[in-house]
């Protein structure tokens, strides 16, 4: 029996809406019956987060993307291309394979020990840089950067990671001899779980940066689950105290959260 007289297009596209965007992709191919309905906005719209329309009113985009665009169209462009939110103080995008919340705090909403003192970091602009603005470090002793975040803007049930997302000026020093340390954890509820990272390791060392494809490069500073999305303000925190060392050189784009893949 053939499905698609069986049963009515609604009924069709309402049973797609309960898979994933890649099963809805895949199922578009099926027959032109398949295709209407997986393309549907009604399907498309249960993929995208149930709060879209209050982000992207608070983008600096054009918020005429909610009705000019399809919402498949819109799935998609949100996937590949991230929107500036909150003042400029973060992005937003979704993960593709599962629409799930991605978010980067940028440079104007991270805490960054002397951020305003010029002799030690400085505001530069990137053509690479989804923000107008990113941080070069200059000169410190101390490395103390922090992105913060509340967990009920993040998605549900989901495992997220937070990567440094940095690369180097021509002139470097310091990034190479010594591991900074990371930290995620729940603000007033530190776990103490620290990682060490090498972010400029010589060649015969493991690197465990990444090339994110968009030039710069990311490292993954920890992991946290967000099961109810009521436990508080997450902290994700990379600093090097040994005064003993002077650093400069790098240059941070911002701290990314986005769902852990596996």
């Amino acid at each position: 029996m053939d499905i698609t007289i069986a049963l009515p297009a609604e009924c069709i596209s309402n049973i797609i809406s309960l898979t994933t965007p890649r099963d809805a992709c895949r199922l578009s191919v099926v027959s032109p019956v398949f295709k209407s309905a997986a393309d549907s906005d009604s399907v498309w719209e249960n993929f995208l987060p149930s709060d879209y329309k209050q982000i992207i009113s608070n983008s600096v985009s054009d918020s005429s993307l909610i009705t000019s665009l399809s919402k498949k169209d819109l799935y998609f462009h949100l996937c590949r291309n991230p929107i500036i939110i909150n003042n400029g103080t973060m992005s937003f995008a979704l993960e593709p394979e599962s629409g799930k919340k991605c978010y980067m705090v940028g440079t104007k909403g991270l805490s960054i020990a002397w951020g305003d003192e010029p002799n030690h970091w400085i505001l530069t602009s990137l053509p690479e840089s989804r923000f107008p603005e990113v941080a070069e470090l200059k000169y410190v002793w101390w490395f103390d950067v922090k992105a913060m975040i509340e967990t009920k803007v993040l998605s549900l049930r989901t495992n997220y990671a937070s990567y440094l997302v940095f690369k180097f000026a021509e002139s470097k020093y310091g990034f190479e001899r010594r591991p900074v340390e990371s930290g995620v954890y729940i603000e007033g509820c530190d776990n103490g779980l620290r990682r060490r990272l090498l972010l400029d390791p010589s060649r015969n060392m493991a690197r465990l940066s990444q090339d994110r494809g968009d030039g710069w490069m990311e490292i993954e500073m920890g992991e946290f689950f967000n099961e109810n999305g009521d436990d508080g303000m997450l902290v994700c925190s990379l600093f090097e105290f040994d005064g003993f060392i002077t650093k400069h050189g790098l240059i941070t784009q911002g701290i990314e959260m986005r769902p852990k893949s596996g």
